[in-house]
C-alpha cells in the first residue's frame, strides 16, 4: 500500500491531453462531403408494388401476385470482401395492400447442408450468430430510427426497434446488443413462413401497417435495407451497402422504398385485458395465493404518435435478472426487462452511455415499481405517449405505485423532446419529476443535450442538467461532452464529465457522482486477411476521475489486443494498470474492509471465444491481477450446447479468489448458472435458469413457460423459487407459481 499522495505532474498532463484532444476534435474545419444519404436514397431505390390480393403465407411464394413484385437481386459483401459481389444469390420481393408490407425472400445456398440455423425461440439472440435474413425499416425517413425484423431457415423470430442509428453498438455485427438505442425486447407483431429450396431457403413476411408508425401523408417513402448472413462462410452481404465499422442500424445508410400510398391503421386501437393468478410462500409470511386483473391499452393518436394506458400492470412473466458478483464501490447496472417500459424506450434515452463503461442514465426506468434490491413494487396505472410529428419527437410518461416495504406511493412524471436538425443531428431536453403522493419529498431533473454530426464518422453529443430536492440547493449541476470518430479502421474518441457532489437524480443510474471524469480511447481495426485471421483490434485508452478540487481519485490505462479469426472465433489479451484512492474504507459484499489510502495495482486478463455458430461453442477467460494490496485471480468458463434445433443448454461458472492482508481478507466468490432451452415451435418456448450465488448462499430458480396462441395473445406459466444453501438446499426462502393469460383485440 502506498501513502497518499498530491496528484503528479504526468496525471496532471494526461488529463490536459484529454482537453485538448476533445477540443481538437471539436474545432477541427471537418469538411462536409456529398450526402452519403442522399447518394444511398437515390442509387438504390425501389418502388412498391400495390396489390389487391394477399400472398398466402406457406413459404413457397408460388402464388401468381409474386410475379408482379418488385425484385431487390444485387447484394453486395461487407464481409469478408468489403464491396465484392455477394458469393450466394439472394431475391428479395416485394408487395403491399393498406394493411401490411408483404417480403418474399429466396435465399439460393450452393451447399443446403450448410445451412447453419438450429435456433427456434423467439428473440434469442443466438439467431444473429446463424444464417439469418435482416429487414430495417425507416418508416419516418429521418435517418435514425427504425424497425428491425430478423428471421431464419427455422423460422425464428426477432424484432427491435432502433433509435439513434442503434448508438455505439451499432459497430457491432448483427446489432443484437441491448442498450438504450437497440430495443431488442420490443414485441412487434408479424408473421413469417418459411420452406426450403433445393439449394438454400425461402421465407414470406408479413409486416402488418398497424405494427409501425410513420408519418400522417397519403404518400410515403420509407428507408429500406436488407442484409444476409452466410455463416458456414461468415459472410454479411447488404442490398444498400453499409461500411465495415457499423452493421445495419445504420439507416442513413439505408436504400429507398417508394410509392407507397393510402396505407391504412384501422382504428389504430388495441386492447389487451389479462388475468393473473398462482400462490406464493415465504420464510417470513408463509402460504399466500396470488390474483390479479388488469388491462394494457394502445392507441394511435396520430399516424405518428401512440398512446399507452397500463391500470394495474403486472409483470409476473418478465425474466429474472442474471446472478453477479460486486467487488466494486458502485452500484451495477442491469437492464429493462419489463413490457410497459421497453416499447420506444430509445425515445427516453438521455445521458452519457456512449463509451464503454456506464457514466450516467438521467431515466433509469428500473427506479419505477422496483425496490434496490429487485423486490416489485405495485404499479397501479401509467400512461405513456411517444412518437413523431414531423422532426420532432415527443415523449411523455406519468406512472403512479403503490406504498410497499414501508416506503410510500410516489408519482413519476417523465417528459422528453427533440428535434431532428440537418442530416443527423438532434437537440433536445428532458424534465423528471419524483413525488411522493403522501409527504414533501421530491426530485426533479432538469436537463438539456444535443448530438451533432458534421460528417458521416464524426458525432458530437453531450448533455447539461439539474437536480433539485427538499433542502438541497447548489452544487447540483451535472454535465458531459463527447467527441466520436468512427470509420472502418479506426475507433477514437474523448470524454468529459462533471457531476457535482449534491447531483442526484433519483430517477436515473449515476454509479459515481461528485467527481470529475477524463477519458481518451483510440482503436484501430486493421485486416491480414491471413492465416484465418480477420480482424485485429489493438485498442488503448486512458481515463481519470478526479474529485471537485481536482485531486485524483482513479486513473486507469486499458491495454486491450483481439484478434478476430475468419470462423467468427475470437482471442483476447487485457492489460489494466490501476491507481485508486481511498477516502473511506471500501466494504465489500461479504463484510471484508479495505482500508483507506492510496493503492496501485495491475490486471490481467486473457480470453478465447470458438465460433458461436457450432452446436458446441463456449469462452473461457483467465485473469490474474492485483487487488488493492493483495492479490485476485478471476476464472470464467461459458458453454453452450444446441442438442436440436429445438433444445439447446449453455452453463456458465465463475470463481473469484481474493486475498487481502486484512482479517478475514483471503475468501472465494463465485457464481455458477445453467439456462436450458426448449422450443418445439417459434411459438412455443420454455425456458429454465438454475443459479448459485456463494456471496448470498443461496441457489434460485426460474422458469418460464411462453405460448403464443394467437399474434399478440400469450399464455405465460411462472415458477420461480429461491433456497438457501447455507441452512439447507432442501429450505425454500421463496417460491411463487404464476399463470397469466393476456388477449389482444385489435381494430
Amino acid at each position: 500500500m502506498n501513502n497518499p499522495g498530491l496528484v503528479r505532474s504526468e496525471d496532471r498532463l494526461r488529463t490536459v491531453c484529454v482537453h485538448a484532444a476533445v477540443a481538437g476534435l471539436l474545432a477541427a474545419p471537418w469538411p462536409q462531403p456529398v450526402s452519403a444519404l442522399q447518394e444511398s436514397r437515390q442509387l438504390y431505390t425501389v418502388s412498391a408494388v400495390r396489390v389487391d390480393e394477399a400472398p398466402v403465407l406457406d413459404g413457397v411464394l408460388d402464388e401468381a401476385v409474386w410475379l408482379r413484385a418488385a425484385v431487390i437481386d444485387e447484394f453486395v459483401q461487407q464481409e469478408p470482401d468489403d464491396g465484392a459481389p455477394a458469393t450466394e444469390r439472394t431475391e428479395v420481393l416485394i408487395l403491399y395492400d393498406p394493411e401490411n408490407l408483404y417480403i418474399g425472400l429466396r435465399a439460393h445456398d450452393s451447399e443446403s447442408g450448410g445451412i447453419v440455423s438450429t435456433e427456434m425461440r423467439r428473440d434469442s439472440q443466438r439467431i444473429l450468430d446463424e444464417d439469418n435474413f435482416q429487414i430495417i425499416l425507416d418508416t419516418f425517413n429521418d435517418s435514425r430510427s427504425g424497425y428491425m425484423f430478423v428471421t431464419s431457415p427455422l423460422g425464428a423470430k426477432l424484432e427491435q426497434q432502433i433509435s439513434n442509428e442503434g448508438g455505439d453498438s451499432a459497430r457491432r455485427r448483427g446489432g443484437g446488443i441491448q442498450t438504450g438505442d437497440i430495443n431488442r425486447d420490443w414485441d412487434g407483431v408479424w408473421h413469417v413462413s418459411v420452406g426450403r429450396l433445393d439449394q438454400g431457403w425461402t421465407a414470406e413476411i408479413a409486416i402488418p401497417m398497424v405494427t409501425l408508425r410513420f408519418p400522417a401523408s397519403e404518400n410515403q417513402a420509407w428507408g429500406l435495407n436488407f442484409m444476409r448472413n452466410i455463416r458456414r462462410k461468415n459472410e454479411q452481404v447488404f442490398w444498400a451497402p453499409i461500411p465495415r465499422a457499423f452493421n445495419l442500424a445504420r439507416v442513413s445508410l439505408a436504400g429507398s422504398l417508394t410509392e407507397l400510398s393510402s396505407l391504412s391503421r384501422g382504428l389504430d386501437l388495441r386492447v389487451k385485458p389479462f388475468i393473473a393468478g398462482g400462490g406464493k410462500r415465504t420464510l417470513a409470511d408463509g402460504t399466500s395465493r396470488q390474483g390479479d386483473i388488469g388491462l394494457d391499452v394502445k392507441y394511435g393518436v396520430t399516424a405518428g404518435l401512440n398512446l399507452d394506458l397500463t391500470l394495474n400492470t403486472d409483470f409476473a412473466q418478465a425474466e429474472v435478472d442474471d446472478e453477479r458478483i460486486n467487488l466494486t464501490r458502485f452500484p451495477l447496472f442491469f437492464p429493462e426487462k419489463r413490457d410497459f417500459f421497453l416499447e420506444n424506450a430509445g425515445q427516453f434515452v438521455f445521458g452519457a452511455t456512449a463509451s464503454n463503461s456506464r457514466l450516467a442514465d438521467l431515466f433509469f426506468s428500473r427506479r419505477i415499481g422496483l425496490s434496490d434490491s429487485g423486490e416489485h413494487i405495485p404499479i397501479v396505472g401509467g400512461a405513456r405517449l411517444t412518437g413523431k410529428i414531423g422532426p420532432n419527437s415527443i415523449s411523455m410518461m406519468d406512472v403512479q405505485t403503490d406504498e410497499a416495504f414501508g416506503e410510500p406511493a410516489e408519482n413519476f412524471l417523465v417528459t422528453r423532446y427533440s428535434r431532428d436538425v440537418l442530416a443527423r443531428s438532434r437537440v433536445g431536453a428532458i424534465f423528471i419529476n419524483k413525488a411522493a403522493t403522501s409527504g414533501d419529498h421530491f426530485n426533479r431533473t432538469y436537463g438539456a443535450d444535443l448530438s451533432y454530426a458534421p460528417h458521416p464518422a464524426m458525432t458530437v453529443s453531450g448533455f447539461l442538467a439539474q437536480t433539485r430536492s427538499p433542502g438541497v440547493s447548489g452544487d447540483d449541476w451535472g454535465g458531459y461532452l463527447n467527441a466520436t470518430w468512427r470509420d472502418a479502421r479506426w475507433r477514437i474518441y474523448g470524454e468529459i464529465a462533471d457531476f457535482q457532489e449534491d447531483f442526484n437524480p433519483e430517477v436515473g443510474f449515476i454509479p459515481r457522482p461528485g467527481v470529475q471524469m477524463r477519458k481518451i480511447h483510440f482503436e484501430r481495426n486493421p485486416r491480414p486477411d491471413r492465416f484465418g485471421i480477420r480482424m485485429l483490434e489493438p485498442q488503448i485508452n486512458f481515463r481519470f476521475v478526479e474529485d471537485q478540487t481536482g485531486r485524483l481519485l482513479t486513473r486507469q490505462n486499458h491495454n486491450f489486443f483481439a484478434v478476430h479469426f475468419d470462423s467468427g472465433a475470437r482471442l483476447s489479451f487485457i492489460l489494466n494498470r490501476w491507481f485508486e484512492r481511498l477516502d473511506e474504507p471500501d466494504r465489500l459484499g461479504n463484510g471484508v474492509e479495505i482500508p483507506t489510502g492510496a493503492y496501485r495495482f495491475r490486471e490481467y486478463r486473457a480470453s478465447y471465444s470458438s465460433n458461436p455458430a457450432r452446436r458446441i461453442y463456449g469462452t473461457i477467460s483467465y485473469g490474474p491481477q492485483g487487488f488493492f494490496d493483495g492479490t485476485r485471480t478471476d476464472v470464467s468458463l461459458r458453454t453452450g450446447v444446441r442438442l436440436t434445433d429445438r433444445l439447446s443448454a449453455e452453463g456458465s461458472y465463475s470463481r473469484n479468489d481474493i486475498d487481502l492482508p486484512v482479517p478475514d481478507g483471503a475468501f472465494v466468490t463465485s457464481v455458477a448458472s445453467l439456462r436450458i432451452d426448449y422450443a418445439p415451435s417459434p411459438t412455443i418456448s420454455l425456458r429454465t435458469l438454475t443459479q448459485y450465488n456463494s456471496l448470498t448462499d443461496q441457489w434460485s430458480t426460474a422458469a418460464r413457460f411462453r405460448y403464443t396462441y394467437m399474434p399478440g395473445s400469450d399464455l405465460y406459466i411462472v415458477y420461480d423459487d429461491v433456497r438457501r444453501d447455507g441452512r439447507g438446499f432442501t429450505e425454500i426462502k421463496d417460491r411463487q407459481l404464476i399463470l397469466k393469460a393476456t388477449y389482444l383485440i385489435s381494430r
